[in-house]
């Protein structure tokens, strides 16, 4: 059953980003793990054949396409078995917040260029001693006349090497109102003050630029705050709605590939004389995963559907991005367990996929967060 009617349209972008991965991407994925960064190139050649950032206007030099060409190449993507190359970060939760809420002198000059690749883009919001609570963020933005001069530290930020234009949080010391004093402001790579730290070696998404950014009194134009003054934990929490789900449709790629990769190794290997997708408990386990990740399939799609139709799901996302994080992680340790010793070696994909998994219910909000936001919905 197929919650989601593709078009023709769609169908043709999924078999040319396909043939891309192909050509462009499986093929050096393992060098990009060893490098531990994707090189900028490559950016560069997803921008030139339409990939990233499809739904910017074409005003801005982008293709005004609606969310679903973002959903096939999340879970083209995925599928490749790559998680360094984190264009959905740039293009799905990074630069809506410019298309939404920068001006339009910040729209002409930045959106072209994340259009084209030549732009990589990253969101600063994590700090060391604040996680989830964006409230608690303590980077500061203290205006000075035309500009705002910035101090504080982030971390964890993906594409935080690469990246040339940060969307960064930051509170204004003079407001006592935690919720009042977050601003967003556009950073660009290379501003005096602005520095970036070594690459943090991480357990998986080794090909991933995750790092560590420091402010000291860094200054940039007051013009580059995204909307209102004090507006900036309102447009952080619209946009998560977007984010979750993206890290929904991940989750359930990454559970097919990581069931398909299985159903292929256990219908080769042979024990006792005959492969072991004969035994029961082979069986059994394929289509108790097989399941789950059709009911994850089902949910995500619906919610897709009603997130494009601009309907607030922010309770049904969070149920998901918990529920379907933690499903792929079952399936990534079920699938390794399938494997035996073979999915213990880094020769096999299913190992490198089973440590990818592992922090997706981490990012964009734990699952313990998730949780407590939909209980707080529901009234509890």
């Amino acid at each position: 059953m197929e919650v989601i009617q593709y078009t023709e349209e769609h169908r043709i972008f999924r078999e040319a980003l396909r043939r891309f991965c192909e050509k462009e991407v499986i093929p050096y994925a393992d060098a990009w793990e060893e490098e531990g960064i994707v090189p900028k190139s490559v950016w560069r050649k997803m921008g030139e054949q339409g990939f990233l950032c499809m739904d910017v206007p074409e005003a801005y030099g982008g293709y005004g396409a609606d969310f679903l060409y973002s959903v096939i190449l999340i879970e083209e993507l995925m599928r490749t078995g790559n998680t360094g190359l984190a264009t959905p970060i740039h293009s799905d939760i990074v630069v809506p917040y410019i298309t939404a809420f920068a001006s339009e002198e910040l729209k002409h000059k930045y959106l072209p260029g994340c259009v084209s690749g030549e732009l990589i883009a990253a969101i600063a919001m994590t700090e060391p001693n604040t996680g989830s609570d964006v409230a608690a963020i303590r980077t500061t933005a203290v205006e000075d006349g035309q500009e705002v001069v910035i101090n504080g530290q982030k971390t964890f930020i993906s594409n935080g090497i690469n990246c040339g234009l940060v969307v960064l949080a930051a509170r204004d010391p003079a407001v006592e109102n935690p919720h009042e004093a977050i601003d967003l402001y556009l950073v660009e790579a290379g501003t005096p003050g602005f520095e970036k730290g070594s690459n943090i070696k991480k357990v998986g998404w080794h090909s991933q630029d995750t790092a560590e950014l420091f402010f000291s009194d860094c200054r940039v134009p007051r013009a580059n705050r995204l909307g209102p003054k004090g507006q900036g934990f309102r447009m952080l929490m619209e946009k998560l709605q977007q984010e979750r789900l993206v890290c929904a449709v991940m989750a359930v790629a990454s559970a097919e590939r990581m069931l398909d990769i299985t159903i292929d190794y256990c219908k080769e290997r042979t024990a006792f004389g005959r492969p072991i997708s004969k035994f029961q408990n082979t069986r059994f386990k394929i289509v108790e995963m097989a399941t789950e990740i059709r009911l994850g399939r089902t949910f995500v799609d619906k919610l897709v559907l009603d997130h494009m139709a601009g309907e607030d799901v922010v309770v049904n996302v969070s149920m998901a991005k918990y529920w379907t994080t933690e499903m792929a992680m079952r399936v990534a340790d079920g699938c390794v367990q399938l494997h035996g010793g073979y999915g213990y070696c880094e020769e096999y994909p299913i190992a490198r996929a089973w440590r990818d998994t592992r922090v997706m219910s981490i990012f964009a909000g734990t699952s313990e967060i998730m949780k407590r936001i939909a209980a707080k919905f529901m009234g509890l």
